[in-house]
């Protein structure tokens, strides 16, 4: 079954308000099987909203439509869907008799705009309301189904995910579901991770393998339609042997969290503990790392130590390591290696990371803007260093080499 999703609202249009109503319908489609193969987005205007109906059955057996349901004349979703069906609207009175309580219950007159958000097109299907009071709508007519759904989120997903849910599930037959696995890979691009499965993404059939990338991580989603979870889980897993076999040095998880999430799993599996010196990063590993839920238990703490003062105050690193005729510089591999030596053993850590380099908007220490070190200080183990010429703006620099310097975390932790 193919879906287009149509949000109605000009304040969509004009950038008002992110349509995240779209994301959470498409990720429930598909679980549900159905492909979204479209998603427009119409403001208030009944003449623009007739015509994406038009467009909308002329392309997918299934419209879904978000927003336009309330009590306002610009809400004009079901008023156009049942002039272009041929449909009256009736009222739901299960839904105009929770309106009538609310404005009761606190002790409002009504006004009659609001029962406009009880009407249904008749011979539809009602969708309950849990969190509002517009009612929803499920119908069929002439082949192709019609799902209309609230626009505020709070009200939308509920909906989705309990009535319009159970109404798409009678109408599928034996539609197959859709199942996925997402995995997530770090230390490579998307363009060389595709390189390497090239072959695989070409000659795809089932399970499909979609890449995604963000920066510091790229993903690849595994799906594949079966009539059963084992059939599913059977077919995923030998894709999954096969990428593994190739790039298995970079999937760090398979499902969808970020690589510092996976280190303090690894962390907490071990019993250890990490601590961290930023320069450059200005505390963006800390920042990262203590997002993750509990990462209390295995991050120590961190100094971001942005002078050469306070590189020297606070992690002990000499003067003339930092300044003056010969000496290497605060952006040196050898001050990496003490920033991370220093810091493990004052926090008493296991690990001991250290970012120091120029972000931007200039060089500095006569060194190129990108130019970052960072250095793992393991336990009773040698520093290891990296050198790393990032590029992009500032914040783009700091993220990329924290997220460098993540996935050598993530590979010594695995050694």
């Amino acid at each position: 079954m193919k879906a287009e999703i149509i949000a109605v609202g000009t304040e969509l249009l004009l950038g008002q308000i992110v349509n995240t109503n779209a994301q959470a319908l498409s990720l429930k489609l598909a679980e549900l099987g159905i492909d979204v193969y479209f998603q427009t987005v119409v403001g208030d205007n009944a003449a623009r909203l007739k015509q994406a109906i038009e467009i909308g059955r002329s392309r997918a057996d299934l419209l879904v439509f978000t927003g336009g349901l309330g009590p306002t004349q610009d809400d004009l979703t079901k008023d156009v869907l049942a002039d272009y069906l041929g449909r009256k609207l009736i009222m739901h009175e299960p839904s105009m008799e929770a309106i009538r309580h609310l404005f009761s219950s606190r002790g409002m007159d009504m006004v009659e705009s609001n029962r406009r958000q009880a009407h249904m097109l008749e011979d539809s299907f009602p969708l309950e309301n849990t969190t509002g009071l517009a009612v929803g709508n499920a119908l069929e007519q002439d082949g192709t189904l019609y799902v209309l759904l609230p626009g505020p989120p709070r009200e939308m997903i509920p909906m989705l995910e309990g009535p319009a849910q159970d109404w798409l599930r009678s109408m599928l037959g034996e539609e197959r579901p859709l199942y996925s696995r997402l995995l997530k890979f770090a230390g490579i691009g998307e363009s060389n991770l595709e390189a390497k499965l090239l072959d695989l993404i070409e000659g795809q059939n089932d399970p499909t393998l979609a890449p995604y990338a963000k920066e510091g991580e790229v993903s690849i989603r595994v799906s594949t339609k079966a009539s059963t979870v084992q059939e599913a889980e059977e077919r995923i897993q030998k894709a999954v042997d096969l990428i593994s076999e190739r790039v298995g040095e970079h999937l760090y998880a398979q499902k969808d969290i970020p690589i510092e999430e996976e280190i303090v799993h690894l962390l907490r599996a071990s019993r250890r503990r990490l601590a961290s010196a930023e320069s450059c990063s200005g505390g963006l590993f800390a920042e990262l790392v203590t997002n993750v839920p509990g990462s209390s238990g295995e991050f120590v703490g961190g100094v971001v130590t942005y002078t050469n003062a306070m590189k020297h105050q606070l992690l002990g690193i000499p003067m003339s390591q930092l300044e003056g005729d010969g000496a290497p510089g605060a952006i040196s591999e050898s001050t990496a290696v003490l920033m991370a030596e220093n810091v493990r053993s004052i926090c008493d850590a296991d690990f001991g990371v250290s970012l120091t380099g120029v972000a931007g908007p200039a060089e500095s220490e006569g060194k190129p803007v990108g130019l970052v070190y960072f250095a793992i200080a393991e336990r009773d183990k040698e520093t290891v260093v990296y050198k790393v010429q990032m590029s992009g703006g500032r914040s783009m620099i700091r993220l990329r080499a924290v997220k460098a310097a993540l996935y050598r975390l993530w590979q010594a932790l695995r050694a």
